[in-house]
């Protein structure tokens, strides 16, 4: 039977009359790859559902203090109460926070995170009804405490970015510009929320909503397993990450970073109020988006550097404007600048601390690294309200600037001792 042939791309036999013609088949139009970076990003196989996950169980992370403050402090009438219990649970955090991150690397994040998150909740609806009820005091610290075991939920999603995106360092710096804005954004968002909820409904509001929000974003999370990071087997295991070449160094840049976010805060609520410390989130959160959509060259040790010393230099913004023109407009600029600085000094440096921490520990090293950011944060937050206290308020700006200029000099020593 004759036939005859068609130029087809992928062919078809079909019949026409009695002729066999073999047709193309259209072939299925190929979608260009996303250009933004952050498109692109997010459509990895399963990374907007654990980033959905992950999202619902940070933004309580800035709920918690702002809630047990207004809870203790209206109940019991003392702020001193309510910063010491939240102090206490800050120290305990600081102690156990490595420890959970350790059994998250040697067991999986599903089999830590989840049982680890519902002894947290416990302790945040223990505390609740201890302060419902006029239990002793020292049952809201044995309660507060109970929450330590909160696991880091920005280290296991860094985590996963960096198994889904090993080898890719343009993917790995856009992943952790887009962590360190969402770190930014439940920080802005969380205390207003709180706020919100313990003065609409009732004063235990912002603790309950947070625990509920924070068990159900760890369930959602730990749930979406096929990006969850593997066990490294034990056979392998590394050093701790305290003993990488270059880590000390870099856990003291992250202390002294972290005073000056601790300072500057509690300086600007004396000075200004709280309300206004949002524009240094916002700017950080802006700055750290533009900073992931860049591919920064150089030696990371090198930029980290230029980090620290732009953000020395940004930090002396509210200081030069609260002691020329003591205006409110003139700080909101400044903090708006100065934040723009803290978002690409935190990328570089947790991208630096995913590249010093040996295989198999991911969690515990970054744990560390947000455990000496908490540290510093407290130290800060004591320096800034002693200058406060004792000296002109104007003069506690200069806190942050200093913590800042310890942070490069740290980085210095240690890129001098590599």
């Amino acid at each position: 039977m004759p036939y005859e042939r068609t130029p087809p791309t992928t062919p078809l036999l079909t019949v026409s009359g009695d002729l066999l013609v073999i047709a193309p088949r259209t072939a299925a139009p190929v979608r260009p790859a996303p250009t933004n970076p952050y498109r692109r990003l997010l459509s990895t196989p399963g990374a907007r559902a654990f980033t959905a996950g992950n999202l619902l169980a940070r933004l309580p992370m800035g709920m918690f203090s702002v809630s047990a403050v207004i809870m203790i402090a209206g109940s019991r009438g003392s702020y001193a109460l309510a910063g010491a219990v939240t102090a206490t649970g800050l120290a305990a955090t600081a102690v156990v926070a490595p420890w959970t991150a350790r059994l998250v690397d040697r067991y999986g994040q599903a089999r830590i995170a989840v049982p680890a998150t519902a002894i947290a909740m416990l302790g945040s609806l223990a505390l609740l009804l201890c302060v419902h009820y006029g239990a002793p005091a020292w049952t809201l610290f044995a309660s507060y405490a109970a929450t330590a075991t909160t696991p880091n939920t920005g280290g296991m999603s860094r985590a996963r970015w960096a198994h889904l995106h090993r080898g890719d360092p343009a993917a790995l710096h856009t992943a952790n510009s887009f962590e360190q804005a969402v770190d930014e954004l439940c920080f802005m968002l969380g205390p207003a929320l709180a706020a919100l909820l313990c003065a609409a409904l009732f004063p235990e509001a912002g603790t309950l909503v947070g625990a509920i929000l924070l068990m159900t974003g760890v369930l959602i999370f730990a749930a979406q397993r096929a990006t969850e990071p593997p066990v490294a087997p034990r056979t392998t295991r590394s050093a701790s990450p305290l003993r990488a070449p270059g880590m000390p160094a870099l856990l003291a840049v992250f202390l002294a970073t972290g005073a000056v976010f601790g300072s500057m805060e509690v300086v600007t609520i004396a000075h200004a109020g709280g309300a206004i410390l949002a524009l240094q989130a916002a700017g950080s959160c802006v700055a750290g988006l533009l900073y992931g959509s860049l591919r920064p060259a150089g030696d990371i040790r090198r930029r980290l550097l230029g980090c620290l010393a732009g953000m020395t230099a940004l930090m002396s913004l509210p200081l030069l404007a609260t002691a020329s023109a003591d205006s409110l407009l003139a700080l909101a600029g400044a903090l708006l600048l100065a934040g723009a600085a803290t978002a690409p000094t935190m990328v570089t440096g947790m991208t630096l601390v995913q590249r010093l921490t040996p295989e198999g520990r991911l969690n515990e090293g970054m744990t560390l690294a947000v455990t000496a950011l908490l540290g510093g944060i407290a130290a800060g937050s004591a320096a800034g309200g002693w200058l406060v206290e004792y000296t002109a308020p104007v003069s506690g700006y200069a806190a942050p600037v200093c913590a800042a200029g310890l942070a490069l000099a740290a980085a210095a020593a240690g890129v001098r001792r590599r």
